[in-house]
């Protein structure tokens, strides 16, 4: 059985993985705005449905997006809790480098000051 971290990074693993393909984001920008039918967002591409489908299996499979049936059709939605999940990993991040960056530029202005004082 997987610990609580383990299960969290196979997510996000499955998250970025889902994130990395322009046509899976391009997917969840139109769920974004609203449901869709999975034959209208199959239409906007000029790839089978095949591959639609395993593009939007992809999508389930991170959590992204939900998947209901109404009679023969199928819709999609976003699901934007797990959206939460990246945010958070890549904030602790953005966090890192804008101190590291604000260190970078702080050492540089400084670094300009100093040559500017001995000229």
């Amino acid at each position: 059985m997987r610990s609580m971290g383990e299960a969290a990074a196979v997510q996000l693993d499955h998250i970025f993985h889902a994130l990395s393909d322009a046509t899976r984001r391009s997917i969840l920008k139109r769920v974004a705005r609203r449901e869709r039918a999975v034959g209208d967002i199959a239409r906007t591409y000029s790839i089978s449905l095949a591959a639609v489908s395993k593009h939007i299996r992809s999508l389930e499979r991170a959590g992204l997006v939900t998947r209901r049936r109404e009679g023969n059709f199928f819709y999609l939605r976003l699901n934007p809790h797990t959206l939460r999940a990246a945010d958070k990993w890549m904030q602790f991040y953005k966090v890192f480098w804008d101190e590291s960056l604000d260190r970078l530029k702080n050492f540089l202005e400084n670094e300009e000051t100093e040559e500017t004082e001995e000229s």
